[in-house]
């Protein structure tokens, strides 16, 4: 401990194996990067898995080695991983907050704590410089060692193990600020919230966030098995997507016809959502995720005044809106990218103090990480979140 080693084992992906995650993913020995000012060397014990390296391993939406390369980076591989528990190392100059020995867990959100932006008083996470450690930069966690800024990482919840503490941060920490992070549109007391793919690893931690301040979840799911998970963390019920058919891309206002079919669809969606919730209320939180399949039937489906929150766009970008929707019933259509410091520390108190269950399903060995972002990529995955042994052996 205190010593930054020469080399080390890491999961890479190559350009010339973009493709199938399963295929894309192989282990190789590279160079530990160095530790600077700041900085601190953390000995991976275990990491978690994530959509955006189902992305990285496609090499689309993004090509994230090219699009390193371009901006000067002269790795031609990525070290993906965006979530990680482990035990401190060795820190850099200047680092105070941490120590080695220490046992921390990681928020995969980076940022130049000098940036004019942030000195001038903006939230780190709105900074033109925030990156995503493991995904937009490299050298993530799937690898025997990793180097973070210090501000990333977090106590470890010592009631958790190193596998539970790994698969949580970065679906908590995205899911608490969607929900808590947008005044006045923040959850309260009664308040009904859909929640697209209740039983990922983003709704499942949604559902009991909101369940923990007295709001009523209800959760989208693909399967009844995946209805009856997320009941057991908290849900009043679920909706089966696979029952509605109007999915996807809106059509245009003017075609009457087909304006009429998807109304009909989204109207028929709402009905449903009311069953479930017992009282015909609409959603004042909206928790998207899945973008252009479902953005249209959460804008109609929000209560008036409400909000729909999204992260992501894992079914397309195209974000089609009918703005009367919008206009008229005053809706807010929010984006939210990951979390800042705060909420990380938040959310992690709330599941060291047993409020919330970060849901692990299911945990591989190290040269397993391309059949866990496989199994994402083909929705064959378990409910909940899910983690990769590094250093650790249970």
């Amino acid at each position: 401990m205190g010593t930054v080693p020469k080399k080390m084992y890491a999961s890479l992906i190559r350009r010339e194996r973009y493709g199938r995650p399963i295929d894309a993913f192989r282990t190789e020995v590279v160079d530990v990067p160095p530790v600077g000012r700041g900085q601190v060397l953390v000995k991976v014990m275990a990491a978690g898995v994530n959509y955006n390296n189902v992305w990285a391993a496609l090499g689309h939406p993004l090509d994230v080695i090219a699009a390193r390369r371009k901006a000067g980076a002269t790795e031609d591989f990525h070290i993906g991983g965006s979530d990680l528990s482990g035990i401190v190392w060795a820190v850099g100059e200047g680092v105070r907050d941490v120590r080695p020995g220490d046992e921390v867990v990681v928020l995969a959100s980076r940022w130049d704590e000098t940036a004019e932006d942030i000195r001038l008083g903006a939230d780190p996470a709105f900074s033109t410089t925030q990156r995503v450690w493991g995904y937009e930069e490299n050298y993530g966690s799937f690898a025997q060692f990793a180097v973070v800024d210090d501000y990333m990482c977090h106590p470890k919840p010592a009631r958790l193990s190193w596998a539970e503490s790994a698969c949580y941060m970065a679906t908590a920490a995205t899911a608490y600020r969607q929900l808590f992070g947008w005044e006045p549109h923040t959850v309260r007391p009664g308040d009904p919230v859909l929640i697209w793919g209740g039983a990922g690893g983003l709704g499942s931690i949604a559902i009991q966030l909101v369940r923990h301040v007295g709001g009523i979840p209800v959760a989208v799911v693909s399967s009844e098995e995946r209805g009856e998970f997320c009941v057991g963390l908290g849900a009043r019920g679920w909706i089966d997507r696979r029952e509605f058919d109007h999915w996807g891309r809106m059509p245009d206002t003017s075609d009457e016809a087909a304006m009429a079919r998807w109304l009909a669809g989204a109207r028929a969606f709402g009905r449903r959502f009311w069953e479930v919730l017992g009282e015909r209320r609409s959603p004042r939180i909206v928790l998207e995720h899945s973008g252009a399949d479902t953005i249209p039937t959460s804008v109609y489906l929000c209560a008036n005044g409400g909000m729909v929150v999204i992260c992501g766009g894992t079914t397309g970008y195209n974000g089609d809106v009918d703005l009367r929707f919008l206009w008229m019933r005053q809706k807010r259509l929010q984006g939210s990218h990951v979390a800042g410091a705060r909420e990380a520390r938040e959310v992690t108190r709330l599941i060291e103090q047993g409020f919330v269950d970060p849901c692990l399903s299911r945990t591989f060995g190290f040269e397993e990480i391309g059949l866990a972002h496989q199994l994402i990529h083909d929705n064959r995955h378990p409910a909940g979140n899910m983690a990769v042994l590094v250093n650790a052996r249970a």
